[in-house]
């Protein structure tokens, strides 16, 4: 029953912003750790971002860092990934992850062009 449904994703020029959502169902999202990973074309999935249960201690993959920055709604049970001055280079599918659960979403698509 553990399901991740990711949305949010588009077209969006250079230094824009757009917040990706993670609607989960089937366990408690406020005790939960969670990720955002990335898949770019041709190029393999990479850690975006995780954080630990409650939200504490979220980390950031370098190429992020002070741009990407992770929430939760634990009422609604949403996770966000909130993109600030995104770049060319931050196109690819989007993804949440549930590493207890081994559970993925199907990828939302983020299309950063001039």
């Amino acid at each position: 029953q553990v399901q991740l449904v990711e949305s949010g994703g588009g077209s969006v020029h250079p230094g824009g912003s757009l917040r990706l959502s993670c609607a989960t169902s089937g366990f408690t999202l406020s005790t939960t750790a969670m990720s955002w990973y990335r898949q770019a074309p041709g190029k393999e999935r990479e850690l975006v971002a995780y954080t630990r249960r409650y939200g504490v201690n979220i980390n950031y993959a370098d190429s992020v860092k002070g741009r990407f920055a992770v929430s939760r709604d634990n009422v609604k049970k949403i996770l966000y990934l909130l993109m600030n001055s995104v770049k060319v280079e931050d196109t690819a599918v989007y993804y949440c992850h549930a590493p207890e659960y081994n559970a993925w979403g199907q990828g939302t698509q983020v299309t950063v062009s001039s």
